[in-house]
């Protein structure tokens, strides 16, 4: 069961938002480094990615429920997955994201 949960997974299209508090804020480009790496490694280019500055964009923090930041959310495939940091840690941010298995 678990191999065909993957394989829905894998068939769609992901959608990421990945909320950051200045576009010139170590952690925010570090952030985003890290996430761009993982995308292009793991989601085969089949992804969509879009950057907010909640310091530009203030209100859509508070749309969006962002309580830390950098927070990249999963917003499809659903449901919607959150995590915080600045997604150094790769497996980690595979398991949050359901790209692969807790090990």
């Amino acid at each position: 069961m678990s191999g065909r949960k993957s394989t829905e997974l894998e068939s769609q299209s992901w959608h990421l938002s990945l909320f950051i508090g200045g576009l010139h804020h170590p952690k925010s480009i570090a952030a985003y480094s890290n996430l761009k790496r993982i995308c292009e490694e793991h989601l085969a280019g089949d992804y969509q990615l879009q950057v907010v500055d909640i310091s530009a964009s203030p209100e859509i923090a508070s749309k969006e429920q962002v309580l830390a930041i950098p927070m990249l959310v999963r917003k499809m495939p659903r449901p919607h997955r959150r995590i915080v940091g600045d997604l150094s840690d790769t497996d980690r941010v595979l398991v949050c994201l359901g790209v692969s298995a807790v090990e």
